[in-house]
């Protein structure tokens, strides 16, 4: 019955269902579930599994999974939490493929309900049973009408849905169907994830050619990387609509680094999901208006947009939101202002966004030859229309009403002429009138709200600047053979550290290609005679060395601008007192002496284990505020060229990368560099658990590694 051949495919396009804990009673799931498939004419074989009853809605009941004949792809198991393990261990003697369990009382509800959970699972392995579940509200396959959920009235349609919210699902599906336009292909509610986890159910809607976007509503991912890696491969193939709620601080508490303090966070989340592909929502309201967007038009080949609108005011607010949004509103060329200018009055304004100024109002018609003449433009990869179309034989007078439907049916030869997304916002969308419900027919989206349109078309585009740069996603990892970098780390861990110091961290990223200033290290005050002349009395930056003291500058262990022996002792002396009264236990192998670094631009690299997607990078203003003004930004590794180029542009003070105040720009290329061999060595060594540059100084030529802390793991 189903057309996906997948490994899940056995269970989410189920021929045949057994529902364990069938019953008469209407309340219970065992009774609905069977009417719900009964009424919507499921093709396939039901099996009502109940030794107390011998019919159930028309149908014979079995006393046991055994006493039926043919072979069952799926188990709907309506039975209590403590029944599960030896119902799972049938459904596996029997040979069912896969089973739905709807029932709670497991992992969520503490260590006895993750007993049972561990049960269960074990059961289901032993047979090669998969399992939806626990805790779930079940699925339902639209296209096979296989309801196993109760949602009544859904709309048979494009859009799949992953959700760890039952509710959350419901309350889309009834959005859905209230909005009159939106369908539904397979719906699962993931549950536990005891089993089958979020990555298996992605492979499986990349492959469903029922699907054409995914919707999914996160709240936490127990295999992040891998649903990363999976989110990856789906979105080359069909966008992914994700809602992420939660915030995790996992991480943050044993946080020794900047980057430590920072990661965790839903920002991590939503960026690194964003660098997977997925378009990242953070309205509940706008996932289905983006998924629908994202499934009627083709992304656009640029985030070039032209507004045509037949109104000042929404012109304006228009503009107001996709600028916030990054949509770049292109001057149209000489010749389309020309054609314009024949076209509207002597009031209208021609440049993007362009106002007809009431042209319309007597003639709808007058938008086609409008649009027709920004579209022909070469700077425009887009048009959004707003304000009153649809409405205007409601506003001014019903003869108006056969041209409008005329237009709408012109505006789909249009999107087909041009193959340029076109979007249409109307004061008159909750009217579903006839000129609005043809758009739609013909692949225009039209929303109510002007913020709405433009969020979705700023999605749009972002989807199709991912899928533009996808040739440069590929994984870059350079692995360096230095066998001094892993003496380095070998030296740590002999000597029960878990952190390198400041000298042997920065000798690690020589080891990887970073430039990296002369540095040495004084174990006592008579050594500074002779190192103050191989820096040939240049003024140095001098640092404890300590395993103990990983903040050197709340120790008052850290002096700047030294200049010859004399005031290389005398800073010596005050470094190694003031280290002693912060921690009078600490084992102070010295003091670090480098060159002091010019002035430049500080920035923060760093590298950390994230909880939920692992090995992640951080980006942003450096200095002792990373922490204050958090302007920073992720990206999970492997990294690539072009991680790192998009991080350098994505934090809010990208202006000063780009040289503020007449100031030159800084080395892009050279930051870019640094960030990969970083990427790269992170990942070479198993035990290494962060990394903190802070400050790297960037220069218009190059930069300054001013400090440099790792962290490792036992």
């Amino acid at each position: 019955m189903g057309m996906l051949i997948h490994p899940l495919s056995a269970i989410l396009s189920p021929t045949s269902i057994a529902i364990i804990g069938a019953s008469n009673d209407a309340k219970k799931r065992g009774s609905q579930a069977i009417r719900q498939l009964l009424g919507d004419s499921f093709k396939g074989n039901i099996y009502p599994i109940n030794p107390k009853q011998t019919e159930i809605a028309g149908l014979p009941c079995y006393s046991s999974l055994f006493e039926v004949e043919n072979p069952i792809d799926l188990a709907l198991i309506c039975t209590p939490a403590e029944t599960i393990p030896s119902v799972i261990e049938q459904c596996g003697l029997k040979g069912v493929k896969g089973a739905v369990v709807l029932a709670g009382g497991f992992s969520e509800a503490g260590e006895q309900g993750l007993k049972l959970e561990n049960e269960m699972l074990a059961a289901a392995r032993k047979y090669g049973l998969r399992l939806i579940g626990p805790n779930t509200s079940g699925f339902f396959n639209r296209h096979i009408d296989c309801n196993l959920v109760g949602f009544n009235q859904l709309p048979k349609g494009n859009i799949g849905i992953l959700s760890q919210s039952g509710n959350m699902a419901l309350s889309l599906v009834t959005e859905g169907t209230s909005n009159g336009h939106i369908g539904f292909s397979t719906y699962v509610g993931v549950g536990n994830e005891a089993d089958i986890s979020f990555h298996e159910y992605l492979d499986y809607f990349k492959q469903d050619p029922q699907t054409d976007v995914l919707v999914a509503y996160v709240e936490g991912l127990k295999q992040g990387r891998e649903f990363l890696e999976a989110a990856k491969k789906t979105t080359l193939k069909k966008p992914i609509v994700l809602y992420k709620s939660g915030r995790t601080e996992k991480g943050q508490q044993a946080a020794k680094s900047h980057t430590g303090a920072l990661a965790g966070s839903y920002g991590v989340s939503r960026q690194v999901m964003k660098q997977a592909g997925i378009t990242v929502v953070s309205e509940s309201d706008l996932i289905l208006p983006t998924a629908e967007a994202l499934s009627l038009l083709n992304p656009p080949k640029s985030r070039r947009l032209a507004i045509l609108a037949d109104g000042g005011g929404h012109a304006t607010i228009a503009a107001d939101v996709l600028t916030d949004l990054g949509i770049d509103l292109p001057e149209l060329s000489e010749k389309t202002q020309q054609k314009l200018k024949t076209l509207l009055p002597l009031q209208a304004t021609t440049v993007n966004p362009v106002d007809v100024a009431g042209a319309t109002d007597s003639n709808p018609t007058r938008f086609i030859d409008c649009a027709q003449a920004i579209l022909a433009d070469p700077a425009v990869d887009g048009l959004l229309v707003v304000g009153l179309f649809g409405g205007y034989h409601l506003r001014f007078d019903i003869s108006l009403k056969e041209d409008e439907e005329q237009t709408a049916e012109a505006f789909g030869e249009l999107l087909k002429e041009f193959g340029k997304p076109i979007m249409l916002q109307s004061v008159y969308e909750s009217c579903q009138t006839e000129a609005l419900i043809k758009l739609r027919k013909q692949g225009i989206p039209t929303y109510s709200s002007i913020e709405t349109a433009v969020k979705c078309y700023s999605a749009l585009a972002e989807y199709g600047q991912f899928l533009s740069v996808t040739n440069q996603l590929s994984n870059t990892q350079q692995k360096v053979d230095s066998q001094e970098g892993e003496n380095i780390v070998k030296k740590a861990h002999n000597e029960e550290r878990l952190s390198l110091f400041e000298h042997e961290a920065k000798a690690l990223l020589a080891c990887h290609g970073v430039s990296i200033e002369p540095q040495l290290v004084a174990s006592n005050i008579d050594e500074l005679t002779s190192i103050a002349k191989t820096f040939n009395n240049s003024p140095v930056a001098m640092k404890v060395v300590s395993k103990n003291i990983l903040h050197k500058s709340d120790a008052g262990a850290v002096k700047l601008n030294i200049m010859g022996a004399e005031a290389m002792k005398k800073a010596f002396e005050k470094i190694i007192s003031n280290a002693n009264n912060y921690d009078p236990k600490a084992v102070i192998e010295g003091v670090l002496m480098t060159p002091m670094a010019k002035p430049g631009v500080e920035v923060i690299i760093g590298v950390v284990n994230d909880p939920q997607f692992g090995p992640v990078m951080m980006f942003g203003l450096g200095g002792v505020y990373v922490e204050v003004l958090k302007d920073v930004v992720f990206r999970a590794l492997p990294l690539t060229q072009t991680d790192a180029a998009q991080m350098l542009n994505q934090i809010k003070a990208h202006a000063i990368l780009n040289g503020a105040r007449g100031e030159a720009p800084i080395d892009k290329q050279a930051l870019i560099q640094l960030m990969m061999q970083v990427s790269d060595l992170f990942l070479q060594y198993p035990t290494m658990s962060e990394i903190d540059l802070n400050p790297v100084i960037a220069y218009p030529e190059g930069y300054s590694v001013a400090d440099a802390r790792m962290i490792l793991t036992t």
